[in-house]
């Protein structure tokens, strides 16, 4: 089997992350917002640049890193990936 058809190296996550799941993402003029779907969080404004580069959606995560990177997951990529410490 040459390389190019051989299975590639998998990985595990170790990152440690902020994370919200989101109920609803709307907008008011210029601004955006995400709305959590967590009890107890308001909602929270993004960037256009958020946006356009993540295109969140409803049910899926909004992931902060310990570095300040700010992502989306889907909902069953990031749900098989971490776990709540």
């Amino acid at each position: 089997m040459s390389n190019s058809q051989a299975e590639m190296p998998k990985y595990q996550c170790h990152k440690k992350v902020w994370a919200l799941k989101i109920q609803q993402v709307y907008s008011v003029g210029s601004q955006n917002f995400i709305v959590p779907a967590d009890y107890g969080y308001d909602d929270f404004p993004v960037s256009q640049q958020y946006i356009d580069k993540h295109k969140p959606q409803a049910g899926g995560y909004y992931v902060q890193y310990e570095d300040g990177y700010e992502s989306f997951s889907p909902a069953d990529v990031f749900e098989s990936g971490y776990s709540r410490i």
